[in-house]
């Protein structure tokens, strides 16, 4: 059934190539015209490549050129992709993922057709008029359209408008309206069930970010994070006292707040692994994700927390927070902040639907983990 739908998409983009001009609106509000469909794509900011992967069902052939953060951070995705593209091999690098190591020079030789990127990459600041990029005026002067998308910044707000420009700039207005609509199912269910939540119900939340990489304790403040914390009905610790996005607590305070929740975000790259963070996502396996908990949990002498000590630690894949996919992780939240209240709710059962109907490289390992009822 998969095979029939990519053919019958393939057949739907090939009828669109030939389609009117397209004209879309991106999350700054700019209008933003394409000849036809974009074929042609530089992504300044690879970790974009499995959103392209939601919308498209050959998503490789779409990027002209990118920067080098999906082989170098995201190995394990790359080599997933790779089993079932292998001319992504063949993409060239115009860049790492910062807006220092970026050559426009390089990405025009490419005779691009759109580029994409984000806000934060362009030199923006929060609400400052799009002209005012130098990067977005060199493309725009040499007649390359730019579009910019926001997973990240205020991705309950610039999510749905993201995928609506980006899916309507390659031609795949159906198949993502399709996606925005479950997208939107998931997250009001999360909505629904919390909608007459009192403050004194939000329980302190201990997010343990890219957990035993570093020293203890990584985690959010302010921003991302924070905002999904807050709408799986949770108090996120970190933001009594880091007033940027990303800090550290030290042991005396989180213990002090007695978090009800643990949740360590990590990944299955390599370099985390030697750093003795969390092992969890692509091509992981269950077991490895407890063991790397506990020991994450242990090394931190985190194990007389209250969460850890009444079962409701777990870890989660950090990169669901950079994606249409934190629908996922706030789901997932939810349901160990308020497992009453989200009862007929399953994050992994939305994972497995998005692999089976929206996905075109699926997602293969381990991205939610608990820790062992026998503890540690």
């Amino acid at each position: 059934m998969k095979r029939f739908f990519l053919f019958f998409y393939g057949l739907l983009f090939a009828w669109q190539a030939h389609a009117a001009p397209i004209t879309v609106t991106d999350i700054t509000g700019r209008e933003v015209t394409l000849a036809q469909p974009a074929k042609r794509i530089i992504l300044t900011q690879a970790r974009h490549m499995p959103v392209l992967a939601l919308l498209h069902p050959d998503p490789v052939s779409l990027i002209a050129g990118w920067s080098d953060e999906f082989k170098t951070a995201f190995v394990n995705e790359y080599e997933q992709y790779q089993k079932q593209f292998p001319a992504i091999r063949d993409i060239p690098t115009v860049g790492r993922h910062t807006a220092e190591s970026f050559s426009v020079e390089q990405s025009l030789a490419l005779r691009p057709d759109l580029v994409v990127l984000t806000a934060r990459f362009a030199g923006l600041l929060p609400n400052q008029d799009p002209n005012e990029s130098a990067l977005i005026r060199r493309f725009e002067a040499a007649g390359v359209p730019v579009l910019i998308v926001d997973f990240f910044m205020d991705p309950l707000q610039n999510t749905v408008p993201s995928l609506k420009a980006l899916g309507a700039a390659i031609g795949a207005t159906e198949r993502t309206q399709a996606f925005i609509d479950f997208y939107q199912e998931q997250m009001q269910a999360v909505q629904h069930r919390l909608q007459d939540l009192d403050e004194q119900e939000r329980p302190p939340v201990f997010i343990h970010a890219h957990a035993g990489s570093t020293d203890c304790c990584n985690s959010p403040g302010t921003g991302t994070f924070n905002d999904m914390v807050r709408y799986a009905g949770g108090h996120n610790i970190g933001v009594d006292v880091l007033k940027t996005p990303t800090g550290k607590l030290n042991y005396e305070f989180i213990n002090a707040r007695n978090p009800h929740v643990y949740v360590a975000t990590g990944t299955g790259a390599k370099r985390r692994e030697q750093a003795g963070g969390l092992l969890i996502g692509t091509a992981i396996e269950p077991e490895q994700a407890q063991k790397s908990l506990q020991r994450v949990i242990q090394s931190n002498k985190l194990q007389h927390l209250r969460a850890v000590q009444q079962h409701n630690a777990h870890g989660i894949w950090h990169a669901f927070n950079d994606s249409p996919l934190h629908m996922i992780f706030i789901q997932a939240l939810a349901s160990w902040i308020h497992p009453q209240r989200m009862q007929g709710l399953s994050a992994q059962q939305t994972l497995d639907y998005v692999n089976q109907h929206f996905l075109t490289v699926p997602m293969q390992g381990t991205y939610i983990v608990d820790l062992p009822a026998s503890g540690l």
